[in-house]
């Protein structure tokens, strides 16, 4: 039995070394998870692991993409999903890691069956939202899917504006693409977690947001300018310096958003992985022991 060892957690937490002592104790490799450290022309906001971590265990889907590539969960899991038959054929146990919620869940049960969003409409949808307010959106996704509406999220702009897309583009409902049960995948998953006390995970993020600043993610930034439409650059410690740069915010404001929003992102993972309740938990002290938790696990497989 082929497996494939999770390791996420919430922004900060320190995936990456986990990961990394992991993959050497089990003599494997690492898939990432992660949404934006795909991004080649993305480095320090990203929060990538440094050269010397990436060239002491093999690593995949880290800068294999570009900001210019149309790329979303389910192409994520049709790629991931070949990648891991080729590792298989060398590795017994693979390791994932990364902290995109969507990108883990695609991996593991399957992605509902969207597709592609026509760029125009969705920039017409977004001027729609600033201009006429949520309500107004709200309304046609309720006419248009009353199935889907009464289960989203009517407070997250975000998905009510991705099931108009679908309705719009196709004609049909959102809630008629979603499957109902997940994918049966051919190798074993194995799902562990780190966590800490609220007030150092706060910490760890603030910290890592200050290093991003003193490293250069002004420059890489300003950089982006051109492109800062881009769908991949709409994420955390990009937006919001677009936002200083455009004068719209002091630079202090900006940082402070930027750790805001980290803080807010990490309490959104946590509450998206603590609803699975496969998911075993460690504190980034206990690595040991969460890889003698997967390697028991395994034996009795």
């Amino acid at each position: 039995m082929k497996v494939l060892a999770i390791i996420t957690g919430p922004t900060a937490i320190g995936k990456t070394d986990a990961a990394i002592e992991a993959a050497k104790y089990f003599n494997t490799e690492i898939v990432s998870a992660d949404s934006r450290q795909i991004y080649r022309e993305l480095h320090i906001g990203t929060a990538v692991p440094e050269e010397v971590d990436l060239k002491s265990v093999p690593h995949h889907f880290i800068h294999s993409h570009s900001i210019f590539d149309n790329y979303n969960a389910s192409r994520y899991e049709t790629e991931a999903l070949e990648l891991l038959d080729q590792l298989y054929t060398k590795h017994d146990i693979v390791i994932l890691t990364g902290g995109s919620m969507l990108y883990i869940d695609a991996l593991c049960n399957g992605i509902d069956l969207i597709p592609d969003i026509d760029l125009q409409l969705r920039e017409e949808l977004k001027v729609r939202l600033e201009e006429e307010g949520i309500e107004s959106l709200r309304l046609q996704l309720k006419k248009l899917d009353p199935v889907y509406y009464i289960n989203v999220d009517l407070k997250n702009p975000a998905r009510i504006v991705h099931a108009l897309e679908v309705c719009l583009m196709t004609g049909k409902p959102y809630s008629s693409f979603r499957r109902d049960s997940p994918k049966k995948r051919d190798f074993a998953i194995i799902k562990t977690a780190l966590d800490c006390d609220r007030s150092k995970l706060h910490t760890r993020i603030n910290t890592r947001v200050d290093r991003m600043i003193q490293s250069g993610l002004e420059d890489e930034v300003q950089a982006l300018l051109p492109v800062k439409h881009l769908n991949s650059l709409n994420t955390v410690g990009y937006r919001e310096l677009f936002d200083y740069y455009e004068g719209k915010i002091a630079k202090d404001k900006a940082i402070e958003l930027i750790k805001r929003n980290s803080r807010r992102y990490a309490r959104k993972q946590l509450t998206w992985f603590r609803r699975d309740k496969e998911y075993k938990w460690f504190t980034p002290q206990e690595v040991p022991q969460l890889i003698k938790h997967i390697e028991t696990l395994i034996k009795n497989l």
